[in-house]
C-alpha cells in the first residue's frame, strides 16, 4: 500500500477486481466475490477466519487469481452474507452454516464439481468439516486452523471491544486485540490490517470461538485423507506451531507441514509475498 493509498482505497480496488455473487440456500443468502477467469483448474475456495471476512485474504487474492480462479465468500453470519438462526443448546452450530455454504458454492460452481480449498483459524476447521460434507475436494490447506484441541500460548488477554464506552475506547480495544492475537510484528499492525479487522469485527454475528475450541479438526482430517497443506506462523499464539504441525503431519499421508518463520496468527496478512507462493505451489 502506498502512502497516497488509504486502507478504504486498498480494499476498494481489490474488491473492484471480483465479481459478486449473491446466492440463497434455504433462505440464507451469501456473498461470494470470484477472482480470475481460469477455467482449465478447479477453482480455489478459501474460507476466512472467525471475526473476519473475506478481507482475511486481501493481500493473497491478486496473486492467487492471477494463476486461478480464487472464490471467497463472506460466511453465513459474517460482513456481507445473512445471519442464521440460533441452533438450540447442544446442537452443531457449524451444520446450517455448512449448508449454507454448500448450497451457495453449488450454486455458483455445480454439484461436484472439483475445488481446491482452504481455510484460516476458524476458517480452517470450517473447511475440513465442509470438505468432509461436500466431497469433491482435491487438496486441503489450513492456515492457523482452529479445532487442533492443544492448549493456547496467549500472553495478554483480549480486551471486549463491545463493551467499550465510546469510538476512541472502541478503537483501542481493538487495536490491542490486534496485536494479542493476529499479528506478532508490530509493524504488520498498520492502517490497512485495523481497517480491515474494524470492518470485519462489526460485521460478525456468529459466534465462532466455542466452535473452534470444540475440536474436532483430527476426526476431520483422518475421514479425508486428502493431500493438506498444515501451515502456521511461528508465532501464532492459538498453538504452539512447531510440534503441532509436526504432530499433525505426522499423523497421515500425503500430508505437509509449515511452520513461516516471523509470522503471527495472521499469517497469510503478516508474510504474503510467502504464503502466496506456498499456496500456488501446493494448490499447482
Amino acid at each position: 500500500m502506498t502512502d497516497a493509498q488509504t486502507p478504504a482505497e486498498r480494499i476498494a480496488r481489490i474488491d473492484a477486481l471480483s465479481s459478486h455473487h449473491d446466492p440463497v440456500h434455504e433462505g440464507v443468502r451469501v456473498r461470494w466475490r470470484r477472482f480470475g477467469t481460469d477455467t482449465t483448474q478447479p477453482p480455489i475456495v478459501l474460507l476466512h477466519g472467525g471475526h473476519g471476512s473475506w478481507m482475511h485474504w486481501l493481500r493473497n487474492a491478486e496473486a492467487l487469481s492471477a494463476e486461478r480462479t480464487l472464490l471467497l465468500p463472506d460466511m453465513p453470519g459474517f460482513h456481507d452474507s445473512d445471519a442464521l438462526l440460533r441452533v438450540a443448546p447442544g446442537e452443531d452450530s457449524l451444520l446450517p452454516l455448512l449448508n449454507a455454504l454448500g448450497g451457495t458454492l453449488d450454486a455458483l460452481v455445480g454439484a461436484g464439481t472439483p475445488i481446491d480449498l482452504g481455510g484460516f483459524s476458524f476458517g480452517g476447521l470450517t473447511a475440513a468439516r465442509f470438505a468432509v460434507q461436500r466431497g469433491a475436494v482435491r487438496k486441503l490447506a489450513l492456515l492457523g486452523s482452529g479445532g487442533h484441541g492443544t492448549l493456547r500460548r496467549m500472553t495478554a488477554q483480549m480486551i471486549n471491544w463491545r463493551a467499550a464506552p465510546d469510538r476512541e475506547a472502541e478503537r483501542a480495544a481493538l487495536l490491542h486485540n490486534l496485536g494479542a492475537l493476529m499479528l506478532h510484528d508490530t509493524a504488520a499492525i498498520d492502517p490497512l490490517a485495523f481497517e480491515i479487522h474494524d470492518i470485519s469485527c462489526h460485521g460478525t454475528r456468529f459466534r465462532s470461538k466455542e466452535v473452534s475450541q470444540a475440536g474436532g479438526l483430527r476426526k476431520a482430517l483422518d475421514t479425508l485423507g486428502l493431500p493438506t497443506l498444515l501451515l502456521w506462523g511461528e508465532y501464532d499464539v492459538t498453538a504452539d506451531p512447531r510440534p503441532l504441525v509436526a504432530q499433525l503431519a505426522s499423523e497421515g499421508p500425503n500430508r505437509e507441514g509449515v511452520v513461516i518463520d516471523g509470522a503471527g496468527h495472521w499469517v497469510q496478512y503478516e508474510r504474503a509475498a510467502e504464503t502466496n507462493a506456498r499456496l500456488l505451489k501446493f494448490f499447482g
